[in-house]
């Protein structure tokens, strides 16, 4: 098939995460709609393993992402990419926030 459509909503949740790699039937990259709670905080990890590099684009709402060790605030608009061998965890402020992240390698 030449495409495929999904609703994040209809989809199963971990994390308050949405991921969409699989059923949209994506091969080489992975969508992810998060709607984080306030404090919400997302596990630290990183993708060297998969040569995965990540975009982490702020919808709405307020939210810092530590990359390597290092702060960097967002807010919505913004847009951050890591390297695959970064480490990154997503920390929401006191607000709600929805983020959508996308990665390959």
């Amino acid at each position: 098939m030449s495409r495929t459509k999904v609703n994040y909503e209809e989809t199963e949740t971990t994390y308050g995460m949405h991921f969409l790699r699989e059923p949209l039937d994506c091969e080489d990259h992975g969508v992810t709609v998060v709607d984080a709670e306030p404090g919400w905080e997302g596990p630290e990890h990183e993708h060297e393993g998969n040569d995965h590099e990540e975009v982490y684009f702020l919808v709405e709402g307020e939210a810092t992402i530590t990359v390597d060790g290092e702060d960097v605030s967002m807010n919505a608009g913004d847009a951050v990419r890591v390297s695959p061998g970064a480490t990154r965890q997503l920390t929401n402020g006191d607000t709600r926030s929805q983020f959508v992240i996308t990665g390959a390698p």
